[in-house]
């Protein structure tokens, strides 16, 4: 195995010296960028020498352990090593770009004090079976405002609530996770008013009925999903598709409680009830008026103020009838049946 160290550096830079007599301290000092990946590392000896070092490209190696680093790194590469914990950086108050993909990590902790840390990529880590990737509560307070590129893929994940609190997100990557339901999607696109870009390619919830369509109508910001372009066209056609069913929804409603006013005139027996009937003919004249209240209550569904008007028209008609049927009852001597009512 090989240790970073100094004379290492020496011997692999790029950078010559300004003269063969320049102390070795100044000219550690004149390197930004140190490409030591795939080279069988396993630790990292003390680069504080190299005080303006701020890239710093360390992934395809051995390393379990951070440390060491330089305090004016911007971008620290570690993939493919063989981390298990997330440490010693709380002194890198300058770095904005973090890339742990491919280690060990069950947890996600470590990075408070990282006020600049923009991108956080921990993508494919190596866990125990049956085991997902865990979130520190105080790791994601301390990122809500900073982070705006996160990549989990691939990490047993199955609910996204805790990373809600990541307002500022632009960029989310959680392929080939657990996620399975448009619920759990929910609450963090309601948060993320600034996600651009979202893949989730590898989800069973790709799966549902109208996954697309679904998470387009719930993120407005959204630009590509799952790799994708969402055109501008495609949005406008769903949410103005959303607005008509809702509208719908709302007018079948408003027809629902109308008719609830006058729940006795759709009950036909009711009219048979109240009817004073003599003769046969009248009877047959009287049992038909429901079916003319039914073709009201039909009608009613389209047009509200039809069925009203309808309706009292029908009132009206059986009003018409029963004097009717007093008049002939009081012709043929019968006793009037609304003469009793009274």
């Amino acid at each position: 195995m090989v240790r970073l160290t100094v004379d290492l550096i020496m011997k692999n830079s790029n950078i010559l010296r300004n003269r063969k007599d320049e102390p070795l301290a100044q000219h550690l000092r004149r390197i930004t960028h140190l490409n030591f990946s795939n080279k069988n590392i396993d630790e990292v000896e003390d680069l504080t020498m190299c005080r303006n070092l701020t890239v710093l490209y360390l992934y395809d190696n051995h390393i379990n352990q951070i440390k060491n680093l330089g305090s004016n790194l911007t971008h620290l590469y570690l993939q493919n090593n063989c981390i298990s914990c997330i440490e010693n950086l709380s002194g890198l108050k300058r770095l904005e770009k973090l890339y742990l993909g491919g280690n060990c990590l069950t947890v996600v902790e470590g990075l408070e004090g990282l006020g600049e840390l923009r991108e956080l990529h921990i993508e494919n880590q190596r866990l125990p079976p049956g085991e997902k990737l865990l979130f520190d509560p105080r790791t994601l307070h301390f990122l809500r405002l900073s982070l705006s590129v996160l990549n989990i893929s691939n990490n047993n994940i199955d609910e996204l609530n805790d990373l809600a609190i990541l307002v500022n997100l632009t960029q989310f990557v959680a392929a080939d996770n657990q996620i399975k339901e448009i619920k759990d999607l929910e609450l963090v696109l309601s948060k993320w008013t600034k996600l651009w870009r979202m893949d989730l390619s590898g989800n069973s919830v790709c799966l549902k009925p109208k996954y697309r369509d679904k998470v387009i109508i719930i993120s407005k910001t959204l630009e590509i999903l799952d790799g994708k372009e969402i055109k501008e066209m495609a949005r406008q056609f769903l949410l103005n598709w959303k607005a008509s069913k809702l509208s719908k929804k709302k007018k079948s409603g408003e027809n629902m409680t109308g008719q609830s006013h006058l729940p006795h005139l759709y009950e036909s027996d009711n009219y048979r009830s109240q009817m004073p009937v003599s003769n046969q003919n009248l009877r047959h004249q009287l049992m038909e008026q429901p079916k003319y209240i039914a073709m009201a209550q039909t009608q009613s569904s389209n047009k509200h103020g039809e069925l009203q008007r309808s309706i009292w028209r029908n009132i009206s008609i059986i009003e018409n009838i029963s004097e009717r049927n007093c008049l002939l009852c009081i012709q043929h001597g019968s006793p009037n049946p609304c003469a009793k009512k009274q």
